[in-house]
């Protein structure tokens, strides 16, 4: 009763193989139909390059200053509005000028007292001037009145003295803005009692028509850059502009240029400032923000770029690309990346110009594998995006 199972046994065989001979047929005739695989390539050509660096920074008014008193007393009124626009010379806060109004009446009056003692005394010596040369007088009373002369002199010069002093203490009752620029928030209230020099400021003003951008540097990095300048490797940059991201990830409408750079490094963080200056019209940038800022470094006289999806990247970090060759076949090429520039590798070693670099297609390819390769529109150079 079980011999008829070898039969169906071997029938089943026989339907699998056959099918598997089919399906091999049919791939092979597939594959043979595909053909080479269509691709896009580029040609490597030189050209001048700028190479940036974005930092992270934070900016800083411009002008800052910090309103103090100069002489102490009651504030009996602010003058300004807080937040508002202000000038170099305006009326900030008034003191009570009563004290320091009399002190400089006080001081005029003790300088008509001494000009009225000098004026007699100048007449006496003038006077005994001329008893002297016909001997109506002693020696002793011309000397005395000489005497008496210089010491009115000094004392009227010493009251001038005091009466500008005087003056001066009445005008700081009046406390003005050093610069023009934006004010703050007033520390004090009418009221309120200050004292000269006082180490809380009464307000700050700040000139935000420009902005301070102070940017970190590692030190390590500024070497290789000097070294990179002096071998010749690269030259150095036509011009210093810097552009900044802001936090909110816009780009800031206008270009800043570098000011200085620091000339000892933070023994805390191993790195130098730059400092950046922007014209800030809107005033869009406000002291204290962070910001990335682009300066470029140095330029490159024939560089090679190629599109970033033209590369591919293995796992240990090499980097290389295919070519489209005589031959009609890809060829891999392994090559040295550069930096980024936009939406294009720089490409430091493994290519020249006149290569023909898969940028489209390369996804589907192996090395030697068979292609049928069109040119396609090169990227725009970085300078122009």
């Amino acid at each position: 009763m079980f011999k008829p199972v070898p039969t169906v046994i071997a029938a089943v065989l026989i339907g699998t193989l056959c099918l598997s001979a089919c399906a091999q047929k049919d791939d092979s005739g597939a594959k043979g139909a595909r053909g080479p695989t269509p691709v896009g390539y580029v040609v490597v050509n030189t050209q001048p390059l700028n190479l940036t660096q974005e930092l992270a920074g934070r900016t800083s008014a411009y002008l800052v200053s910090e309103v103090r008193p100069q002489v102490g007393g009651i504030i009996k009124a602010r003058l300004f509005t807080e937040g508002g626009q202000v000038t170099a010379g305006q009326s900030l806060y008034q003191i009570d000028p009563a004290t320091y109004q009399a002190a400089y009446d006080s001081a005029l009056a003790q300088q008509a007292q001494a000009q009225a003692n000098y004026d007699s005394a100048k007449q006496k010596a003038d006077r005994y001037t001329q008893l002297i040369s016909i001997k109506a007088i002693s020696q002793q009373d011309y000397d005395d009145a000489q005497t008496a002369l210089k010491t009115a002199a000094a004392t009227l010069a010493l009251q001038k003295a005091a009466v500008q002093t005087a003056r001066i203490n009445l005008n700081y009752t009046k406390v003005v803005s050093p610069i023009s620029g934006q004010i703050g928030k007033s520390a004090v209230t009418p009221g309120a009692l200050v004292t000269a020099n006082q180490t809380t400021a009464l307000a700050t003003v700040q000139d935000l028509s420009k902005i301070y951008v102070d940017i970190t540097q590692s030190a390590s990095d500024l070497l290789k850059l000097k070294r990179a300048l002096a071998s010749g490797e690269l030259g150095a940059p036509d011009h210093a502009d810097v552009t900044l991201t802001l936090d909110d990830g816009s780009t800031y409408p206008l270009t800043g240029r570098l000011e200085f750079s620091d000339v000892t490094v933070d023994p805390a963080t191993g790195s130098v400032t730059l400092r950046a200056v922007f014209a800030n019209p809107q005033g869009l940038l406000l002291p204290g923000m962070f910001v990335n800022a682009r300066i470029v470094k140095g330029t490159v006289s024939q560089a090679i770029l190629i599109p970033q999806g033209a590369v591919v990247l293995d796992p240990t970090g090499g980097a290389s690309v295919l070519l489209a060759g005589a031959d009609n076949k890809a060829h891999k090429q392994v090559i040295t990346l550069g930096q980024m520039q936009g939406n294009q590798w720089q490409v430091l070693n493994g290519l020249k110009a006149g290569d023909k670099v898969i940028a489209e297609g390369a996804m589907k390819l192996k090395d030697k594998g068979e292609i049928k390769a069109q040119p396609i529109k090169p990227a725009p150079n970085a300078s122009e995006q």
